[in-house]
């Protein structure tokens, strides 16, 4: 069981547009055992688990500099955890092959995913630390992500955003210059 992983699909699953079955199916492409058995329950029910785990993410931004806010976090963790329950079995066909399932095999689509997203998430805070957890600092994007940087630096969610708020710190900076320039200019011609 890769719990990086799990927590990885948890940001996926928040930045997700649900409107329907198709969404679901199409957020699981990778999993079409998932995929095959999608219902609007499953639906609504991930639309309340996106909006369960975002304030997660939020959190976690601040969580190195605020001290009781990464104590709310790891209560709303433990809140989540008992209403969307972890069933761990082992499953595979032969000793090398064995491994460990979050959720039972009945379980619903969203029961499985919520199983997964929230022990990946647990993992991760509990040996990574609550601050691996992130918002997009791109403008306007809100998309949430895990960090698995080395040194904790990462702060957009892909590279397109990361690139898209290089772009504009530069053009912020060289338009910044030039109002300089004409400043400077202006001041000298002024005679002062």
């Amino acid at each position: 069981m890769d719990f990086l992983r799990y927590a990885e699909w948890a940001a996926e699953l928040i930045n997700a547009p649900l409107e329907d079955e198709d969404d679901l199916r199409s957020l699981l492409t990778s999993r079409p055992w998932l995929a095959e058995r999608v219902s609007t329950r499953d639906v609504v029910a991930l639309r309340k688990l996106q909006r369960e785990l975002r304030p997660v993410f939020e959190s976690g931004v601040v969580a190195h500099e605020r001290p009781e806010e990464e104590r709310q976090m790891v209560q709303r963790m433990n809140e989540l955890m008992v209403r969307h329950p972890v069933s761990p079995f082992i499953s595979g066909h032969d000793s090398t092959t064995w491994h460990l399932h979050v959720a039972e095999r009945e379980s619903s689509v969203s029961e499985t995913i919520a199983a997964e997203g929230l022990m990946g998430m647990a993992i991760v805070l509990c040996d990574l630390g609550a601050d691996r957890f992130g918002v997009c600092q791109a403008t306007p994007c809100t998309n949430v992500f895990v960090d698995t940087s080395p040194n904790r630096s990462r702060r957009y969610c892909s590279e397109r955003c990361s690139s898209r708020a290089n772009v504009a710190a530069f053009r912020a900076r060289r338009r910044a210059a030039r109002v300089e320039v004409g400043v400077g200019a202006g001041l000298r011609e002024a005679g002062h």
